[in-house]
């Protein structure tokens, strides 16, 4: 269905091409799962597919790509669009109408579909990706996850034949991305569609890949086989592969399910050891022998209501974040965790309670003066991007915050090597303009640090040297709290679990206690080596490969 043969695409003024000799095949009704590590060329693959590469995004692509039997080369995007389905990393972009329902129709519409069949299909599709309380809502008004939702969605009712997605579940909360795999799964098994996807979560996603392409480097050419036999060979694996390759297991699972099978030696040989090490983080101090360090509060939250229009977004959530305190505020999409954040910034005038930094009010607080107390690194970027090069974003961010320069660039550099400086912010890849905006906001160091899904785009490198400057910050008495649904971060780096549901706070603790005791949200880790019931306050469960290394390292 798919077919590249030795494909190289150079971009206009890029010195080595993103992407050199692909030669792969994907058959129809598969699922292929493309990994590798940022910055390696898998967007530009999925684009090649589409025809946006080189119709829309220009270079010069050479040999061939056939979809369906069309050649992209001679096929603009337009005349691909009855049979490829395509969403971006950035749901915003794909949008053209203003409501739910609208976006649904709206492919349907172009195809001149009749009106009956557009009815039927909207439906369906509300039904399947849970949109149906949505259908009225204008899109601008959804949180990240649930545009993400209603981008899928909007490809999904014209029923392509291949469908091309990249990082389809990067917004949503775990029960939401099971749901949409489950509907790409069963699209892939029922109707015979073809499904090529990117994604970074592989915990989330290679279970039901029939076929893993790993591109391993820039330029690289890429290598593709069955998913435990590419997963051997990854630079990027989920946790329960990495588990499966410190215990030596072979061939490696995948799923929980298989690891937990295979782990009861793994367990014998931990028992009796408690999670820590020299190199451990605040996530694994939490559930294991550390504490948070008494601090005074950095930032206060009492009885916070707040209203966007007619609806209560947040209702009576109270939460004291202490100086150098990592809190992971969880929950399903809507939930109100962005606008929980946005409060402590002043974006939101509370209805009802208040919001402190310190002896400010932010709301009330001139930002130049709140910029040095809290900074909010947003779940869209460029929100905060403004300059046309990385290099004059660098150094606007040093004057801004009156840091010696080059101190922006440096953090960029640390979080996510190779962005160049003369590069547009709008040309970079999801995971590097997030890179660049949470530089921005570090540049001045606030004392709070609050971040929107930060490792939204980053492979498990990134996210790891993303772990590692949090960490710092952390014990340097800074106070952070994530909006995040990635469970692997939260337990990896944070003191506290704080789960919304509705607006309203639902659970409030310790992060082994929190995450161990709700099945969305326990790491893969825990829930292979932490079986339901175990006694976390023994200091027995394990949340991370990280913390099983160091104390079988420590223990030989």
């Amino acid at each position: 269905m798919i077919r590249f043969e030795d494909v190289s695409v150079v971009y206009d003024g890029a010195a080595k091409p993103a992407i050199r000799g692909v030669d792969l095949t994907v058959p129809e009704g598969e699922l292929a799962l493309l990994v590798g590590p940022s910055g390696v060329g898998k967007s530009t693959l999925l684009n090649a597919v589409c025809g946006l590469v080189p119709h829309f995004t220009g270079g010069t692509l050479r040999g061939r790509v056939t979809v369906d039997g069309r050649d992209t080369r001679t096929h603009p995007p337009r005349e691909l669009a009855d049979v490829v389905g395509t969403v971006g990393q950035d749901p915003l972009a794909h949008f053209v109408t203003d409501t739910v329902e609208d976006e649904l129709a709206y492919g349907m519409e172009s195809l001149g579909l009749p009106r009956d069949t557009m009815r039927r299909r909207v439906e369906e599709t509300l039904d399947l990706l849970g949109l149906t309380e949505l259908r009225d809502r204008p899109i601008a008004s959804l949180s990240g996850g649930q545009q993400q939702r209603v981008a899928i969605g909007s490809v999904l009712t014209p029923h392509p034949r291949v469908l091309v997605l990249d990082e389809p579940t990067s917004a949503l909360d775990p029960a939401a991305a099971e749901e949409v795999l489950a509907v790409l799964q069963r699209l892939v098994h029922d109707l015979g569609t073809t499904v090529l996807l990117a994604e970074h979560r592989l915990e989330r996603v290679v279970q039901y890949a029939d076929q893993v392409i790993v591109l391993p480097s820039p330029g690289a050419a890429p290598e593709a086989g069955a998913p435990a036999e590419m997963m051997a060979v990854s630079p990027v694996r989920p946790p329960v592969v990495a588990l499966g390759r410190l215990a030596g297991w072979s061939p490696l699972p995948l799923t929980v399910r298989d690891a937990r099978r295979r782990a009861a030696p793994l367990r014998e040989r931990l028992a009796g050891l408690t999670p820590g090490g020299a190199e451990t983080g605040p996530g694994e101090r939490a559930a294991g022998r550390g504490a948070v360090p008494a601090a005074g509060p950095a930032a206060v939250a009492e009885r916070l209501s707040v209203r966007r229009g007619r609806t209560e977004v947040l209702r009576g959530v109270s939460l004291s974040v202490a100086a150098g305190e990592t809190v992971a505020v969880m929950g399903r999409n809507g939930a109100g965790k962005s606008t929980l954040l946005a409060g402590f910034v002043g974006m939101h005038r509370p209805a009802a309670g208040s919001v402190r930094l310190g002896d400010l009010v932010p709301h009330r607080t001139r930002p130049a003066e709140l910029l040095r107390h809290a900074g909010l690194v947003p779940q869209d970027p460029r929100d905060l991007l403004y300059a046309d090069t990385v290099a004059a974003e660098c150094a606007a961010a040093d004057g801004d915050a009156g840091a010696a320069a080059g101190t922006c660039r440096a953090l960029v550099a640390e979080l996510l090597p190779g962005v160049p400086d003369e590069a547009h912010p709008r040309d970079l890849s999801e995971g590097q303009r997030l890179a660049l905006a949470l530089a921005v906001i570090l540049t001045a160091r606030p004392r709070l640090l609050l971040l929107d899904e930060p490792t939204r785009g980053l492979d498990y490198a990134a996210k790891a040297r993303l772990v590692g400057v949090l960490r710092g910050l952390a014990a340097a008495g800074h106070a952070i709290v994530l909006a995040t649904h990635d469970v692997e971060l939260a337990a990896e780096l944070a003191h506290r679990v704080v789960i919304l549901a509705d607006g309203e706070v639902v659970a409030d603790g310790p992060t082994a206690e929190v995450v161990v005791a709700s099945p969305s949200f326990a790491p893969q880790v825990a829930k292979i080596l932490s079986p339901a019931g175990s006694d976390t306050a023994a200091g027995t469960t394990w949340l991370t490969v990280t913390q099983v290394r160091h104390a079988l390292e420590a223990a030989a």
